[in-house]
């Protein structure tokens, strides 16, 4: 490629084609972009829809976002971008394979951001031209982007979707079958190197519980022995009456504002926003209450989202392999891990367990909503939905914790009902007034809910059929008769949890 060369004031080369704004240019080179775009008016956004035969409604950026002005998206203009020098070298460009410009430019963007932890970013009016092109991607690129960037059943599900009587499909299928193969392994950005804090930014810490007080009190000991401080801990605790011990928070002098609220309402979504309520940090840290961290834990958060100048990060959640490991495990896991574990760029995840926000886009999505209560999803809506405000959520691993998911006790004590049919059941929030029977819904009612909340009409589809091309074709072969015929039941359970769903999305978002 021919390249323009921008040097920052910081003296970062900037590497670009088409016209700039160059004053916007250096101020976007000092945030938390590495690649930045105008494509959307360029005819870009939501270009090459069929990675849904892929990925169905698991990736955030499937679809490109409304009435932003700047947001993650990896749909970029061959023509029209900006990239920082290092990300380029460390990328190694666009695929020569590729014959295409606009493939090639797609699918750099796509393994930047879900693979190599790099950040690209659509920023209206950083580009001029407004000019808006035809997106020709021909079938024999659509499989050789399949072959090439995922495992080959999904090329198969692709094939069966477009229709298995188009010899068209199929030329373009053994095409690149037999002249591509998948890359295993793909560039890494590094990340940024930590800035200190500047100021002196107040930290809220939320923790929500029930039946785990002696789990909560580790956790308030690792806060105290934090480097940069906490000015505040909300802990909302549901254990019930006859089981709690309420002198055991006071039992210690902790140096920071504990505020211990008893929980009345039923759900962890109600116990996060009734902490959030209360919090006057200037961010808030969301944690479970079942997991350990060392004492560069906030520290770390804080230094992250300063360094890349963001507002939200996620970070490191490590499985404890059981409940009564201790931070040096957390220690040898992490080592583990090796290069694997420093993958900054765009998070695609967001866990209540670990994660930091600052207060302020904590407010304008308000808190979690309570339709999911008694099921699951409600931490990964939370994060989708301060992406679609336009807040780049940071994967954090230098903030890592231990988590270990103890067997009993937890919010999902109540939900666990739900695995149980007939009239020993107790009725779940997501049942509202039609409560299940005995046919058992699946997938889960409130993890459909968050599709249908936040994905097409079309992509709820295509994640049906997957959802039923997995289930037949995945499993161990000598039982293939028997999931055959269970396929009408299977349906059954599906439409149960659609049903769900939809009275869900119908009732809207709650947060009360």
């Amino acid at each position: 490629m021919k390249w323009n060369e921008f040097v920052t004031t910081t003296g970062e080369i900037i590497l670009y084609n088409g016209k700039p704004d160059l004053e916007k240019l250096e101020i976007l080179s000092s945030g938390v972009g590495d690649i930045w775009h105008s494509s959307f008016e360029q005819g870009y956004k939501n270009a090459f829809p069929e990675l849904v035969y892929q990925t169905a409604t698991f990736f955030w950026y499937i679809n490109d976002f409304d009435n932003l002005d700047e947001c993650v998206s990896w749909r970029i203009n061959p023509d029209f971008f900006a990239i920082r020098k290092s990300v380029w070298e460390t990328l190694g460009g666009f695929d020569p394979e590729y014959q295409n410009p606009q493939i090639q430019a797609l699918d750099f963007g796509y393994n930047a951001l879900r693979n190599s932890a790099a950040i690209p970013l659509y920023i209206k009016g950083l580009f001029e031209n407004n000019i808006k092109e035809k997106i020709n991607i021909t079938v024999k690129d659509r499989y050789t982007f399949f072959v090439k960037n995922f495992k080959k059943e999904h090329a198969v599900f692709m094939l069966y979707r477009k229709g298995l009587w188009k010899l068209k499909e199929w030329n373009a299928f053994f095409y690149a079958s037999k002249n591509f193969t998948k890359s295993h392994t793909k560039p890494v950005v590094k990340p940024r190197d930590l800035k200190e804090i500047t100021g002196n930014p107040t930290v809220s810490y939320i923790i929500p519980t029930m039946m785990r007080q002696d789990f909560t009190l580790k956790l308030l000991n690792d806060l105290v022995n934090q480097n940069y401080p906490v000015s505040q801990v909300v802990v909302v605790d549901a254990t019930p009456e006859e089981q709690r011990n309420e002198a055991l928070y006071h039992e210690k002098k902790y140096p920071f504002e504990l505020i211990i609220k008893w929980q009345e309402t039923k759900g962890s979504c109600r116990a996060r926003n009734e902490a959030i309520a209360l919090c006057t940090g200037d961010y808030i840290v969301f944690g479970d209450d079942d997991i350990r961290f060392k004492p560069d834990f906030i520290e770390n958060h804080l230094k992250i989202l300063q360094t890349y100048k963001a507002f939200a990060c996620n970070g490191l959640d490590v499985r404890a392999d059981n409940q009564q490991q201790e931070l040096p495990d957390l220690d040898l896991k992490l080592e583990k891990l090796k290069k694997g574990r420093w993958k900054a760029g765009t998070a695609q995840i967001f866990s209540n367990a670990n994660s930091c926000v600052k207060t302020e886009y904590v407010r304008k999505v308000v808190g979690n909503d309570i339709n999911f209560d008694g099921g699951y999803g409600e931490d990964n809506d939370f994060g989708l939905t301060l992406t679609k405000l336009g807040v780049t959520v940071i994967a954090n691993p230098f903030s890592a914790n231990l988590h270990l998911k103890p067997p009993v006790g937890g919010y999902r004590f109540w939900g666990n009902q739900a695995r149980i049919i007939g009239k020993k059941r107790k009725t779940q929030p997501w049942e509202l007034d039609v409560p299940v029977k005995w046919i058992k819904p699946v997938p889960s009612p409130t993890v459909m809910y968050g599709m249908v909340k936040h994905f097409t009409p079309s992509q709820i589809k295509e994640y049906k059929y997957k959802h039923f091309f997995l289930y037949l074709f995945k499993g161990p072969k000598k039982l293939f008769l028997y999931r055959f015929f269970r396929l009408p039941y299977k349906n059954l359970q599906y439409k149960k949890s659609l049903f769900y769903a939809g009275r869900l999305n119908k009732l809207g978002i709650r947060y009360k």
